[in-house]
């Protein structure tokens, strides 16, 4: 056993082959580092019995070997380690006279779900073997029958591993990851920048993120710096570039990390995963005070993966959306490190993940390009392109993703993609992450596959919440929570006792007996167990935190990004999912082409505007064409428009709900959807106008632009296909399935047919009239008639002095004809705005 001598900054240290040496800022440590880049405990150095082992204790900055950041690797004479940086931080380098060389085993890229972990990690006691049942079998009847209440208590459930439900109202028992002393006048700085006096190294921190002030009467305040994901007292942001006072025991939040002041010292507790999350009693209610979940309580354990199963009915998403915050329940508490979700949610939201059963992402686009969007939404805007790379390649690494990055979404298999949604997730580093129904579609072999997946997460130190139908890999969960029709609790313990628990052998005999006795009180049986007892009686000792909470209205958390920030990505990758849809493409060139052409087949003899004169008498007569003309380019221009946004919100909803939830601007989506599509729109405009009217005989001059006759009439026919693509956006806001919109787009576009004022006389009909003002189609008709002088070429012979002011050969009508046009466009977009919030996480609205 070779001894292994260590040298640090002009000291040696001559290590034992029959000890463990650990190094760290803790004073404690065998030996001990003054830089705030590396960790309380950061890692440690052992003798294996076959070499030297460094081991990183999920260190939150990292310990790295040949620029590589290694969760454990070998060591030997010559090996140069960093801890806290790959190029700066405190070196170590090993040698040894007497040191025999060791092959060095590879080193392992370390997830970043063990980084930070906190003293202690490494030991976990092993998972304890499940007892020997308790002397009773009931064998299944052809129709299952429900276990008797008896025969619940009997089963004889094992001890349980420690869950954290029992830790103090303040982060358990956890050691502080670091502290800090303060003196009267000092200024503390919190950012990821490495001249901050505190760094954090995580990418939702700013690089100058806020300031702690000790002022002269003995009091500390905090000060935001302009942050972009936002620094919070007692979970609720203060505001960008504001203060606040602090007082005994309040706690700060900045990224992943927070603060407490204990006195004049500054502890500081990194989020790594070792957090308690438990359910209280949630109960919810819909309209006449249904409830739809009832009275769910239970604890999850640290790092653990726990699946949600029952039947149809049972309130499983409602129970999903309660634990994230998305639909908060009517009574209850979710508690986060003993926090308050719902009260504090702008804060702990950025903890949170979830998965939705449909993809999160552009199926359009290469994984790397998708993950690359999401990082540039989700990150602070003063990331640097290096760093959100950074991060997406140990994302694609630690997901075996890296194989694929550059192949699009839509060519993956059904498990690939499900990773690919899992990675968007993982950008941020979550704590907790939920996943509705991910194995839905999937075959055997997938579904094992991302069950294995989720059971790695939460091994590398994330807890992992699973609703599934599959029953296939329960036993790899370390718990299962088996919901009752009706939304109640039915067991919530170790899987491998849940049918013993029940009296069944199968679990397709459990769902029998839920679905055939509907009316037994499950959730009564499951109070009245020994393991409701052992696994969840003590959920009510579990105290929240106490802190004040602002007004509503001081709640509203910050977006990462600013709004033209976002607005700029939101465009690019809006056009970059366009542009990968080679289909739409042509069709946004193929359909306004044959729009226009179809034109050309009215009367192509025939002049658009002016009246045909009579070779006999010498006298204009009414010209039918110019009205025929423009009804179909005015259609056309309808149905285009309308047919490129009608289903474009709708299809992107699951992807708008998490983004929403993450920090995303409605008013920013909704405008790169206007302007990207308004683009197209326009342009398809110009082309039906172009070529619908550029063969025909058209004034010499028109109301507004002069000589500039085609443009004035193709300006009509483009704002119409903009405000039809304003009406579409609204139907796409409007459904709740895509299969909704094809009715409505056809509706629409045969009512825009009617009241363009060119199949029968509008102006005088009661009624008629008035509601024709709401159709886009009868302004832009408008419009063009009045540059056409439609009241001369297509008069109204029956009441020759019913002429319609919309047509008027006047610079005024064709003014108004447009701006009302426009304004219509407008007012669909704010109805659009507000349709959104109803897609959203209910939180967000509040």
């Amino acid at each position: 056993m070779p001894e292994l001598v260590l040298e640090f900054n002009g000291r040696t240290w001559t290590l034992d082959p029959t000890r463990q040496y650990t190094l760290g800022r803790d004073p404690q440590g065998d030996i001990v580092f003054d830089d705030a880049r590396v960790s309380w405990r950061h890692a440690t150095i052992q003798w294996n019995g076959a070499g030297w082992v460094l081991a990183d204790h999920g260190s939150t900055n990292g310990t790295f070997v040949g620029g590589a950041r290694i969760s454990e690797t070998g060591i030997g004479p010559g090996t140069a380690v960093h801890l806290g940086n790959a190029t700066d931080g405190p070196r170590l380098n090993l040698s040894g006279a007497a040191a025999v060389a060791t092959p060095q085993a590879p080193a392992r890229q370390q997830p970043y779900a063990a980084q930070g972990a906190g003293p202690g990690w490494a030991g976990q006691a092993p998972p304890q073997q499940p007892p020997q049942q308790q002397g009773w079998q009931q064998q299944p009847a052809p129709q299952a029958a429900p276990p008797s209440q008896a025969a619940a208590s009997q089963a004889a459930p094992r001890v349980p591993q420690q869950q954290g439900t029992g830790a103090p109202p303040v982060y358990g028992d956890r050691s502080p990851t670091t502290f800090h002393q303060f003196s009267l006048g000092r200024v503390m700085r919190i950012g990821r920048a490495l001249e901050n006096d505190l760094v954090v190294s995580d990418l939702q921190v700013s690089r100058n993120h806020a300031e702690f002030h000790a002022t002269p009467d003995g009091r500390f305040e905090i000060r935001d710096l302009g942050s972009h994901n936002g620094t919070y007292v007692n979970g609720q942001p203060i505001t960008k570039g504001g203060s606040a006072l602090l007082d005994h025991d309040d706690i700060v939040g900045v990224g992943h990390s927070t603060f407490r002041l204990v006195g004049d010292r500054l502890e500081e507790f990194v989020d790594t995963g070792e957090v308690s999350f438990s359910a209280r009693h949630l109960t919810v209610e819909v309209d006449g005070g249904k409830q739809i979940l009832k009275d769910v309580s239970f604890g999850v354990p640290e790092k653990s993966l726990i699946a949600v199963i029952g039947p149809s009915g049972s309130g499983k998403s409602t129970l999903l959306k309660a634990l994230t915050g998305y639909r908060p329940a009517n009574h209850g508490d979710v508690l986060y490190d003993n926090r308050n979700l719902y009260k504090q949610f702008a804060e702990l939201r950025q903890r949170i993940g979830l998965v939705p059963q449909d993809d999160i992402l552009h199926k359009e686009l290469t994984v790397r390009k998708a993950l690359k969007y999401a990082a540039k939404l989700r990150f602070p805007a003063d990331t640097t392109s290096a760093e959100r790379e950074s991060r997406i390649d140990e994302v694609l690494r630690e997901l075996k993703l890296d194989i694929h990055k550059e192949k699009k979404v839509t060519s993956l298999s059904g498990g690939q993609r499900k990773r690919v949604s899992v990675a968007l997730e993982l950008l941020t580093k979550p704590s907790l992450i939920f996943l509705d129904e991910p194995t839905s579609g999937l075959d055997p072999g997938m579904d094992r596959d991302v069950m294995q997946l989720l059971r790695g997460l939460a091994d590398d130190g994330r807890t992992v919440l699973v609703v599934t139908h599959s029953v296939a890999e329960l036993a790899i969960c370390d718990k299962l929570l088996v919901m009752a029709p009706g939304g109640a609790v039915a067991y919530f313990g170790p899987p491998e006792e849940a049918l013993n628990f029940f009296g069944y052998e199968s679990w397709a005999d459990v769902f029998s007996s839920f679905e055939n006795y509907r009316d037994y009180d499950w959730a009564g049986r499951w109070k009245g167990s020994q393991h409701y007892q052992m696994y969840a009686a003590d959920i009510d000792a579990i105290a929240a935190q106490s802190v004040q909470m602002p007004p509503p209205q001081a709640m509203k958390p910050p977006k990462p990004q600013g709004w033209g920030s976002q607005l700029v990505t939101l465009i690019r990758r809006y056009v970059s999912v366009i542009a990968s849809d080679k289909g739409f493409l042509a069709l946004t060139v193929i359909l306004p082409a044959v729009l226009g052409a179809v034109s050309l087949l009215i009367d192509p003899d025939k002049t658009l505007l002016v009246n045909p004169v009579n070779p006999k008498t010498g006298v204009p007569t009414p010209n039918g064409t110019a009205t025929t003309v423009l009804l179909i380019l005015a259609v056309g221009a309808c149905f285009a428009g309308a047919a490129n946004s009608v289903r474009e919100l709708i299809k992107e909803r699951v992807i708008y709900e998490r983004e929403r939830a993450t920090g995303l601007s409605r008013s920013a989506y909704l405008m790169s959807k206007v302007v990207v599509l308004g683009g197209i729109t326009v342009l398809q405009g110009l082309m039906v106008g172009a070529i619908g009217f550029s063969s025909r005989t058209i004034p010499d001059e028109g109301v507004i632009l002069g000589h500039s006759v085609l443009l004035e009439l193709s300006l009509p026919i483009m704002a119409l296909g903009f405000t039809s693509m304003m009406f579409g956006l609204m139907m796409s806001s409007l459904v709740k399935t895509a299969e909704k919109t094809m009715p409505l787009l056809v509706m629409f576009a045969i009512i825009q047919v009617v009241f363009t004022g060119c199949l029968f006389i509008l102006n005088g009909t009661v009624g008629v009239n008035q509601f024709s003002y709401l159709m886009p189609s009868r302004w832009a008709v408008g419009a063009a008639g009045a540059t056409l002088d439609f009241n001369g070429i297509s008069p109204n012979l029956d009441d020759p002095g019913n002429t319609d002011p919309l047509w008027n050969h006047t610079a005024s009508a064709w003014t108004l004809d447009m701006a009302v046009l426009i304004f219509l466009g407008v007012v669909c977009g704010f109805f659009v705005a507000r349709f959104l919030r109803r897609h959203e996480p209910e939180v967000m609205r509040k």
